[in-house]
Order: structure tokens, then C-alpha cells, then sequence
């Protein structure tokens, strides 16, 4: 297994590498070698699975032994979700949804055998429907053509797709077409983040500047330390906030009268008043980059590259309307973990998608992390079947928690689902094709079909198509039955995964895993690799 885990390792940076903007001549030296390296690891994988190998996955031969899994972790029966399944609702937001998570707690001891037996046996066979439904599912996956570097960030506005790239535009799109509608040029630097305020804010703004009430806006956020709102109708840029440092997330808070919410490279989080457009608080909230920023009601929710999270409260009527509520750090989320490198320690990237009092986090193992941001327990949500796996993103919609998952091993990229509240594992939708999923966006059409949006060196809408259709889908649906029994309530890194494991490697197969990096190799995370 010590092979194993280097070729892992050497392969993680070289996938960190390729997102660069530009290598030196030793770090193409070292991309070169990526198939040689994957397939020394195929080699060695197949000669420790052995005679063991299980027929896990629905699909051809070759898929199942890419997928393979070695030493895979079982989760004891017991620990195991209730067969819940969540209610048909509109998303929810801020307490009220923590409140309806706690009602959807298993029965009550109170309640007879026999009805708590036949509810559970309706949930199942609930189920066992979805999960049918899932897995004969099938999409449609067309490319927009237009950005000429990474996609770092893409949010959803009716039939439009806005799109942010590293090749500093901001382009909206206009997904029944697939065509390219506007390309909102004015950032000096890479966008990093996008952000949609509610349709009523947006009517609160047209009437300020005289335009249509129907009119939409696009906040964006980049490495110039600029925040600019679009008008998404003309693609005129009507408001630019200057932030004084490096702006690497966004989100946008509907209480009172609207609050901006920027986090920057230095770790800082600051408010700005949607109505006057000044800042309103600066808090020096987390040691590095600040990677995400999520809202539900009137929470707000940090990320930092160093693994830590910040829940905030957002309070109108005070001078200073972000409250501290809670705040983690890595060694308790399980996210940090000291890179070892040239220069200093690094860390990963961190993505969060929070449900009530949980939060799902994101960043770069092949597992998702599930805090309880109130007492601060922490459980796994497995995410790929072996220690090859990344997440690099997670995200929401009604009912389904929706996690990438890019393959080392193989260069796979996935998107598995699971059901929400107790994320139980439905089906992975496989893209043989498909780069590596570095951000995306979920939402339904007025039919209620599935129509998603992803962004990493291609941006890719994934169109659900009718049920009856006699088309061809591009995407392969198939099951892991080794996700099966996913989440598991340990805060040990069972499934293999080392928070300080560095990605830096020697070329000599006779260095410790635990050396000191000494040839210079980049030392930046996949933040800094995306802003760079």
C-alpha cells in the first residue's frame, strides 16, 4: 500500500498542477508522466484486489475494475441512516429548516412497533422508487465555448447560465440555445465568485436606477479586489466595490435591507450594505483565504483554505450585523491539515453547502465531512471508494445532496447523489469525457426536470431528458453499492485519508513519505492554483 499511497499523492499534484495557469519547465516534466504513473497504479491495484474483486458496480467489466476498491471500509449495520425519505417541499432557509430537520428524527419510542415497522417499510419502498427512477435517468451534456481559461464559478438565472472564469470575464448564457448572450468584460483579475441576489432585492435596485422592476443583477467578485454589479438584461456594470484586498468568495444575505458578503485572501469577511453599497463590518474571521461563503436565512456561513468555519448571524438593526455565533477549526472539521512545501505549510480548498444545523464540507478527500456546526460533532459521508477520489464540490437542491467526485486513478469524473435529510447513496452519473468538476450549479425547470451546470477547464449544462425519449443519453447512471452504508460517525480518517500528507513528491521511490520537499515544487493549493 505505501506504492499505492505515493502514486496517489503524485498524481493529486500533478491533477493541481494542470489547473495552473502556467508551469515551469520541471512541473510539465512531472504532468508528462501522469499516464505512466496512472497506469503503474492500475497495475498495482489489480494485484492486491486479487481474487477478491466484487462486482459492485452496475455497468461493463472494465468500468468495475477502473472502480475498484482496495481495503474499502464497511460502516457496521447500526450506523447506518434510517430509511427516511424528506419531505416534497420548497427549499428550505434559515431556522425554520433547522427546525423541520429535527422533526424528521426517527420515531419516537412511544410510537407501537407495528406502525413504526410499516412507516419505515413505506419509506423503503419510497426508496427503492427514487432510486429507480434515478437509474433510469438519462442526459444530455452540451459544452459552452467561450471562456479561454479555468471556470472558477457559474450560478443560474432562469434559462441563463453566468459563467466566471480565470480568464477574468464574467459571460452569460443562454442555456435553450446554448449560445453565448453577453460577455461582461471590466475585472482586471481572475472572478472567483458569483452571486444572485432574490428577485425583491433585485426590484429595490431597478427602482433606484430607474430600470424595468423585472430586471436581474450578477454580482461578481475577483482577484482585482473589485465587486461589480451587472444589469443582466444589457450586461452594464452599474456598481463597483472596491474591497482592498483580493476577493475569493461572495454571497449575498436578504435580510433588512440586503447585505453584501465578501471573503478575501487574507482570510478577512466583510459586510456591505446593498442599499448604499458601504462597508458596513471587516472582521479578520479565519488565518487564510476565506473559500466559501454560503447563506441560509439569516446565517451565514465561512470557509477558510486552513480548514476552519465560521457561523455567523446577521443582525440589521446593529452597527456591526455579522455576529459571531460559532466557529471550528480544522482539527475539528477534519478539513485542514498542514501541507508541508517550499516557503510553508499550505492547505486545501474548502467548499461548504450547509442544511439546517449540519454543513457539508468539501475539501479535496474522497470524502465528505458532516459538522454539526452547534455541537461540533463531525461525521463522514463517503464519497468515492477508495482514497484516489476528490471532492472538490458539493451543492444542494430539494431532496438531493449532489457531490463531485474526480477519479486519480483514472481521470473519471462523477457526480453522486444522495438523498437528503439522512444521505443515503442513489446513483453516480459518469461522464467518461468530462474534465474534473471544479464548481457547479443545480436547479429544475418549470417541468421539474434537472438541469445542471458544471465548470472546470469546460462548462458543461447537463439537460435531464423526458422519460419516454427514445434519445441516447451522454451520461452513464450506474450505483456503488460500496456508497451503500456512507455515512459513518467518526471523526477518524478510517477510509485512509492523512490530513498532513503533503501533495509535494520526490522523483526517487526511496524518499519517506514524510521528507521534507526539497526541489521547489509548487507548494500552492487549488485556491491558489485557480487564482494564480
Amino acid at each position: 500500500m505505501g506504492e499505492v499511497r505515493k502514486l496517489h499523492k503524485k498524481l493529486r499534484q500533478i491533477e493541481n498542477l494542470e489547473i495552473k495557469a502556467s508551469l515551469t519547465t520541471e512541473e510539465r516534466v512531472k504532468v508528462s508522466k501522469k499516464v505512466e504513473l496512472r497506469a503503474r497504479l492500475a497495475e498495482l491495484l489489480l494485484q492486491l484486489s486479487g481474487p477478491q474483486q466484487t462486482q459492485s458496480i452496475v455497468g461493463d467489466e472494465s468500468e468495475k475494475m477502473k472502480r475498484q476498491v482496495v481495503d474499502s471500509p464497511e460502516v457496521p449495520p447500526a450506523q447506518s441512516p434510517a430509511p427516511k425519505m424528506p419531505r416534497a417541499a420548497a427549499p428550505e432557509t434559515g431556522r425554520g429548516q433547522a427546525e423541520e430537520e429535527s422533526e424528521e428524527e426517527p420515531a419516537s419510542p412511544d410510537i407501537p412497533a407495528s406502525t413504526e415497522t410499516s412507516s419505515r417499510q413505506q419509506q423503503e419502498s419510497e426508496f427503492s422508487s427514487l432510486k429507480a427512477s434515478w437509474e433510469a435517468t438519462k442526459f444530455r451534456l452540451r459544452t459552452l465555448e467561450g471562456h479561454s481559461d479555468i471556470i472558477t464559478c457559474v450560478v443560474a438565472v432562469d434559462n441563463l447560465v453566468i459563467s466566471g472564469s480565470r480568464d477574468t470575464t464574467v459571460k452569460v448564457w443562454h442555456v435553450p440555445t446554448a449560445t453565448e448572450q453577453r460577455n461582461l468584460g471590466g475585472h482586471t483579475g481572475g472572478v472567483t465568485a458569483l452571486c444572485a441576489p432574490p428577485p425583491e432585492y433585485c426590484r429595490k435596485m431597478a427602482r433606484f436606477l430607474d430600470l424595468s422592476e423585472k430586471e436581474r443583477f450578477i454580482l461578481s467578485g475577483a482577484g482585482d479586489c473589485c465587486v461589480r454589479i451587472w444589469v443582466l438584461s444589457s450586461g452594464q456594470c452599474v456598481k463597483s466595490i472596491y474591497t482592498f484586498n483580493a476577493v475569493t468568495a461572495l454571497c449575498f444575505i436578504p435580510e433588512g435591507h440586503g447585505y453584501i458578503i465578501t471573503g478575501s485572501d487574507a482570510g478577512k469577511v466583510q459586510a456591505w450594505s446593498w442599499q448604499s453599497m458601504e462597508n458596513c463590518q471587516s472582521v479578520n474571521a479565519h488565518e487564510e483565504a476565506v473559500t466559501a461563503l454560503q447563506s441560509q436565512g439569516p446565517l451565514v456561513f465561512s470557509g477558510s483554505a486552513d480548514g476552519s468555519l465560521c457561523v455567523w448571524e446577521v443582525h440589521p438593526s446593529h452597527r456591526n450585523p455579522l455576529q459571531r455565533l460559532q466557529q471550528w477549526g480544522p482539527s475539528v472539521t477534519g478539513c485542514g491539515g498542514t501541507q508541508a512545501g517550499r516557503g510553508g505549510s499550505h492547505r486545501g480548498h474548502l467548499a461548504l453547502s450547509p442544511r439546517g444545523d449540519r454543513v457539508f464540507m468539501a475539501s479535496g478527500k474522497a470524502s465528505v465531512r458532516v459538522l454539526n456546526w452547534r455541537t461540533g460533532t463531525v461525521s463522514r459521508l463517503t464519497n468515492h471508494s477508495s482514497t484516489a477520489g476528490v471532492t472538490d464540490c458539493i451543492n444542494q437542491i430539494p431532496g438531493l445532496l449532489i457531490g463531485s467526485c474526480f477519479d486519480l486513478a483514472t481521470g473519471e469524473s462523477t457526480l453522486n447523489l444522495f438523498t437528503l435529510p439522512h444521505c443515503r447513496y442513489l446513483v453516480s452519473l459518469i461522464s467518461p469525457e468530462a474534465p474534473r468538476i471544479l464548481c457547479f450549479s443545480t436547479w429544475c425547470t418549470s417541468s421539474g426536470d434537472h438541469r445542471w451546470v458544471t465548470g472546470g477547464r469546460e462548462l458543461t449544462v447537463w439537460e435531464q431528458l423526458p422519460s419516454k425519449t427514445k434519445q441516447k443519453g451522454d451520461v452513464a447512471v450506474k450505483r456503488d453499492i460500496r456508497l451503500d452504508s456512507s455515512l459513518m460517525e467518526s471523526e477518524e480518517d478510517s477510509d485512509g485519508e492523512v490530513d498532513g500528507d503533503s501533495d509535494d513528491y520526490s522523483e526517487e521511490d526511496s524518499t519517506p513519505q514524510d521528507a521534507p520537499d526539497t526541489e521547489g515544487v509548487a507548494n500552492s493549493s487549488w485556491l491558489r492554483c485557480i487564482l494564480q
